[in-house]
């Protein structure tokens, strides 16, 4: 049993819980994930199962797409709704579509973000989040991300209504929906905290939805309820994606049965292409595309060099 499950994860699960949950459905202890979701957010979470574990590393960098939900008023100490406010309600009612749509041009392409606190991040060796919990701030480097694509559109979810809202039922919030395209390692509340900021109000994440990493969307996706249904039916192998098609955005190169061999031994393989640059990383298949390994291409010496063996 090895390969890729595409799991929608539930809101107030941990990918962590995630984990757990799948190792029971599964009873394997080898699960792995592509990219952690905060407890609150929901949706798309690449999940690795049995050898396929191996290749988190070739997955990890796949461009993100969100849907998420802006609540502008004011901000949070975690920056989205489970924190608490950091000030006092703010009128985002000054703040016309307009004004949005022109300060989201200024956040397409690559930008600067300062991670949050609240994050996984590691510095000298702590967690950010476990540091924020015991009310300790650490000055962070900022990092370089790239936003591909950022708009408004209509929410596809029920809006959460701020407590200050439903209380007396006077809208102190504006809520807007965006949909964000981004490469790995972008902190969406951040850019949530940043637009509202350059639009002079407060905002913090109240809805956020992963809909894609890298090739994996919403249509490939199942809960776990659904998942626990598959796996008594004994279906499983209609939802695994294999191997070889989890990596199929790198470019093939199909092994004869002598360099399968060479290949489990670690053998460089001579190989004639002018489709393959330089370092470039392949799969290595057989003729039935069953994944080998993961290699290299060595221009010089025109060869490639395993890496990663699997089969």
């Amino acid at each position: 049993m090895d390969g890729v499950l595409i799991i929608d994860k539930p809101e107030n699960f941990t990918s962590h819980d995630v984990v757990a949950r799948l190792r029971g459905i599964l009873k394997t202890k080898r699960i792995g994930h592509t990219g952690t979701l905060d407890p609150f957010a929901t949706g798309v979470l690449v999940m690795l199962v049995g050898r396929a574990t191996r290749l988190a590393q070739f997955l990890d960098k796949d461009a993100k797409e969100y849907e998420a939900i802006l609540r502008f008023g004011f901000e949070t100490d975690t920056g989205d709704r489970t924190g608490s406010p950091k000030s006092e309600i703010q009128n985002p009612k000054s703040v016309s579509i307009g004004e949005i749509e022109n300060v989201l041009l200024e956040f397409r392409g690559e930008i600067e973000q300062t991670p949050p606190m609240y994050s996984a991040k590691k510095i000298g060796g702590k967690k950010l989040y476990e540091l924020a919990r015991k009310g300790i701030e650490v000055e962070r480097e900022p990092v370089k991300v790239t936003i591909y694509e950022l708009e408004t559109i209509e929410p596809q979810r029920t809006q959460r209504k701020s407590k200050e809202e439903t209380e007396d039922q006077k809208p102190k919030t504006e809520d807007r929906a965006l949909r964000v395209v981004c490469s790995a390692g972008t902190y969406i509340r951040t850019l949530a905290e940043d637009i509202g900021r350059r639009l002079r109000t407060g905002a913090h994440l109240a809805e956020l939805r992963r809909t894609r990493a890298g090739a994996f969307d919403l249509s490939k996706a199942v809960t776990i309820e659904e998942l626990e249904a598959i796996v008594a039916a004994e279906k499983l192998g209609d939802y695994l994606i294999s191997m070889n098609k989890a990596v199929a955005h790198l470019p093939p190169v199909v092994l004869s049965e002598k360099e399968i061999e060479d290949t489990r031994n670690g053998k460089r393989l001579r190989v004639e292409t002018a489709e393959l640059a330089d370092n470039q990383t392949a799969r290595m298949i057989d003729a039935a595309e069953n994944l080998i390994a993961i290699g290299f291409y060595k221009a010089a010496e025109k060869s490639v060099q395993p890496k990663l063996v699997l089969l």
